[in-house]
């Protein structure tokens, strides 16, 4: 992972079976502050429920060292030798037979479906829809009209009441 993975992006990263990301790069879904709740809600199955919320009760955003640090990502390393991590690990893995590699993953997805992961994405699914639709939510749309987005988000960033 290059540059930012925000809001839906860091649903897209998340999903991925092994994310290593550029040191410099940022995660986080700052729409949890006002206007949002991550659909895919792998947070929670990544980081337990404490490190999670502490996320996504703020919104911000962590580099690749942290993401690491916390157990968000597999590893950080500088954006340099990020093509280079990537290939060492793809190389790893593919001297295993390919049997092995679909029984392995279906067998971890199996574990977290049972620990609720599609319950978890459809009340998360239903939730982001909803935040939309808050006073704060409409709110927020009214004043992205107004100011423009970027504008907005500065606003909602500081704490200011929109």
């Amino acid at each position: 992972m290059h540059g930012y993975a925000v809001a839906g992006g860091s649903d897209i990263a998340l999903c991925a079976d092994i994310v290593l990301m550029a040191e410099e790069a940022k995660i986080g879904y700052p729409p949890a502050r006002v206007w949002g709740c991550p659909t895919t809600m792998m947070w929670v199955f990544r980081l337990g429920a404490e490190k999670a919320k502490r996320m996504l009760l703020t919104g911000d955003l962590v580099d690749g060292r942290e993401a690491e640090r916390m157990g968000l990502i597999y590893k950080s390393v500088p954006a340099s030798q990020l093509d280079e991590e990537v290939e060492r690990l793809a190389q790893r893995m593919a001297g295993i037979p390919k049997n092995q590699l679909m029984m392995q993953k279906l067998a971890i997805n199996s574990a977290y479906n049972n620990m609720g992961l599609e319950t978890t994405q459809m009340m998360a699914t239903f939730f982001d829809g909803m935040a939309r639709h808050t006073p704060e939510g409409v709110a927020f749309k009214s004043r992205c009209e107004e100011i423009g987005f970027q504008e907005t988000v500065k606003e909602r960033d500081s704490g200011k009441d929109l």
